[in-house]
């Protein structure tokens, strides 16, 4: 048995621990690490040099459902129990997991820990994370965008008054002025009329068939861009007909789309621009904390460049752009349209890949 002060090794018989990718741990008589797999050190953050010189229940805030479980196994009161745990840390993010807890035949009274993150938790807390913040956007854009709404025709009225009282001597030079605060006031009534659009618009439902809506964004994507860009199709043709607003829908996949091809500029100059729409049937699939039993998994997934880190966890932000003249507006409006077919969006990006997925109940 390794005491408390002595570091512990992993004893050569335990070596093809390693390789598995659940976290195994193996505690002694007092409670203490005596093994922790490659996973385990990745999971807790540290490593089994210094996790050996303490007890398991002293990394988390919370151990005494942990501690109580291991009391139980020592007694031999089950073979093994398989239990999710939410084991908080300081100055780190709970650790979520599966944990399967036995007792070690042998004099040690050891104890062995299989812990598996709950990937299915973490993918529900992030969803969740995503519907506050958006609802938080929603509110603050609404807001903002008639406090801003209301001043702006007063701007604008007054600029075409003062024109009327310009004389006529200067005319032509003033006239310049008051032009460029018209044509302010007009570029914000814009942008503004664009930031409330998802809200005015009535959402109109009919059947819809998703890839009718892909072959509408490829035909006006391979128009505005007819050489150097491949749009692969990549068709689950079992999928069935939907509820949902067909315009809304297409104006969520053109804007990926059209933001894709976009950011492929450089590619499409060389030739080699590619664009893929995949379209699969997902199962079992909890959206919004509602169990599905099947859904729509459409992956908009394009060749280019990736989207830049700093903006990628705000990518789906109001006025957030990774393009020089982007309006921010796209990915937002995106985000409103899938929700409201009570769908979530989601996205992977990384040098020469970015996926963006759009996972939609069906019936």
């Amino acid at each position: 048995m390794t005491d408390s002060t002595t570091p512990a090794r992993r004893p050569p018989h335990l070596a093809g621990l390693d390789l598995l990718a659940s976290a195994v741990i193996v505690l002694d008589q007092d409670g203490r690490i005596s093994y922790a797999n490659a996973a385990a050190e990745n999971l807790l953050e540290s490593s089994l040099k210094a996790l050996s010189r303490q007890k398991l229940t002293a990394l988390f805030i919370n151990p005494e459902e942990l501690a109580g479980i291991c009391a139980q196994a020592r007694e031999h009161k089950f073979s093994d129990l398989r239990q999710d745990l939410s084991l908080e840390r300081i100055g780190r993010d709970p650790l979520r997991v599966h944990s399967i807890i036995s007792a070690l035949d042998g004099p040690e009274d050891s104890i062995l820990i299989e812990l598996r993150e709950n990937v299915q938790q973490l993918k529900l807390d992030r969803e969740e994370r995503i519907l506050d913040q958006s609802q938080v956007n929603k509110e603050l854009i609404r807001n903002l965008a008639h406090e801003i709404k209301n001043p702006l025709g007063g701007i604008r009225g007054a600029a075409q008054l003062l024109e009327l009282e310009l004389p006529a001597l200067h005319l032509s030079e003033l006239r310049e002025y008051t032009q460029v605060i018209i044509k302010e006031a007009d570029r914000l009534q814009t942008l503004v009329d664009r930031l409330l659009a998802p809200h005015r618009r009535p959402h109109i439902v009919g059947d819809v068939n998703i890839h009718e809506v892909c072959e509408r964004v490829r035909s006006l994507i391979l128009a505005e861009f007819p050489s150097g860009l491949t749009i692969l199709r990549d068709y689950d043709a079992s999928i069935p007909e939907f509820r949902g607003d067909k315009e809304q829908l297409i104006q969520t996949v053109l804007n990926i789309a059209h933001n894709a091809a976009q950011a492929l500029s450089e590619r499409i100059e060389a030739g080699d621009a590619e664009l893929i729409f995949k379209t699969r049937v997902a199962r079992q699939v909890t959206l919004a904390k509602v169990r599905y039993g099947l859904a729509l998994d459409l992956h908009i997934i394009d060749n280019g460049p990736g989207i830049a880190p700093q903006i990628r966890d705000r990518i789906f932000y109001p006025l957030v752009s990774g393009r020089e003249g982007g309006s921010g507006l796209g990915l937002t409006l995106a985000q409103t349209f899938v929700q409201q077919h009570l769908g979530v969006i989601e996205c992977e990006s990384r040098p020469g890949y970015t996926d963006f997925r759009i996972v939609l109940p069906l019936p």
